[in-house]
């Protein structure tokens, strides 16, 4: 006997749901494996970028030892105070991966708490919030892995300093960044 298998609508939207690597500006949908130009025509500019490249080295202490750059791009979307903003990470310009954040802002640097620059908020989230820094300082460090013989994997630990001058009321704050995200938080005074 033959039966038929019948879904309700709610589980079958599910089903046909995009694939867990999405975002959709407007009626357009960004996905992974997207080249960085179709996400820019998509979804238009992004508020904030940063970039870092790693080296990945083959054939270590071998005859032959090849080098390969890989450039990664980080994209920054702020999609107002009712939406949660967007960071696209993209490996040599093809999207791979997106990672939801808090809620965006109405207005970039225009909601700035200096008691609430937190640990852990991606440089994306730190200047929808503040907007740029008066100061920015960057110390890099080159961290070495080797996952197997034979093989190196070469990064530059970003390492930043970055200042803010809250006005007459609040005194200066230095944001340390490590690898695109607050690390620590001094104030200095005036």
């Amino acid at each position: 006997m033959h039966r038929t298998i019948l879904f309700p609508p709610a589980v079958l939207a599910l089903l046909l749901s995009a694939p867990a690597l999405a975002m959709r500006c407007g009626s357009r949908l960004v996905a992974g494996g997207d080249q960085d130009f179709q996400v820019r025509e998509r979804c238009g500019d992004p508020f904030w970028t940063d970039r870092y490249t790693d080296v990945v080295v083959i054939g270590r202490d071998g005859p032959v030892e090849s080098q390969r750059e890989v450039q990664y791009d980080i994209w920054y979307y702020n999609f107002g105070p009712r939406q949660f903003m967007r960071r696209l990470v993209f490996r040599d310009g093809v999207l791979a991966q997106e990672d939801t954040l808090g809620y965006g802002v109405e207005h970039i640097g225009e909601d700035c708490d200096p008691n609430r620059l937190l640990d852990g908020l991606s440089t994306g989230e730190l200047v929808a919030r503040c907007g740029e820094p008066a100061s920015r300082r960057s110390h890099n460090d080159t961290i070495v892995r080797r996952p197997a013989p034979g093989i190196e994997r070469w990064r530059d630990q970003r390492r930043e300093d970055w200042i803010y001058d809250f006005g007459d009321r609040h005194s200066v704050r230095v944001v340390r960044l490590v690898d695109g995200r607050v690390d620590a938080v001094e104030s200095l005074a005036r």
